[in-house]
């Protein structure tokens, strides 16, 4: 195996494996409310940017490790968004009476 090939692996693995205690401490507790949802949705967008360069020029490295980060920060982002719209509709109904 190639260097280039082991420093993009360990790099896909390192930064891919980064998420993952954020995202069990998010799907146990179910509490977004410390996290920023624009950086997340940044970050998810990147992320998808990068598995479809990864894709499109052959890279396992960048598709596997950005293909496993994009299912993590997904979760978390979409945890974010269900806590978004449950303080929306909160608002709304508080609103109301």
């Amino acid at each position: 195996m190639e260097i280039t090939s082991i420093i993009g692996n360990i790099a896909a693995t390192l930064t891919t494996m980064s998420f993952l205690p954020q995202a069990v401490k998010t799907i146990k507790s179910k509490d977004t409310g410390s996290l920023s949802f624009p950086m997340y949705l940044m970050f998810v967008m990147g992320v998808l940017l990068w598995l479809i360069y990864g894709t499109l020029n052959r890279q396992m490295p960048i598709i596997i490790g950005n293909l496993v980060t994009l299912l993590l920060a997904g979760i978390i982002l979409m945890f974010m968004l269900r806590d978004q719209l449950r303080k929306k509709r909160n608002q709304d109904s508080g609103s109301r009476i």
